[in-house]
């Protein structure tokens, strides 16, 4: 599925949550959906843990 698909798969429902739910709804599903693209991207190997904790300078330092 490409990132476009997917991007208007949230988008919709993110609408969907702010039209029926109201903005405290579009809240949650944003917050519920950026964790979950977070986990996503960790459990395919994009992420690691320890990737949240070093600063800028040691990121570019590892990788070429």
């Amino acid at each position: 599925m490409s990132m476009a698909v997917v991007g208007m798969i949230a988008g919709m429902a993110l609408g969907f949550a702010g039209y029926f739910g109201g903005f405290g709804a579009f809240l949650l599903v944003a917050a519920l959906g950026a964790i979950g693209f977070v986990v996503g991207r960790f459990l395919e190997g994009d992420l690691e843990v320890g990737d949240f904790f070093r600063s800028r300078d040691d990121r570019r330092d590892r990788r070429p």
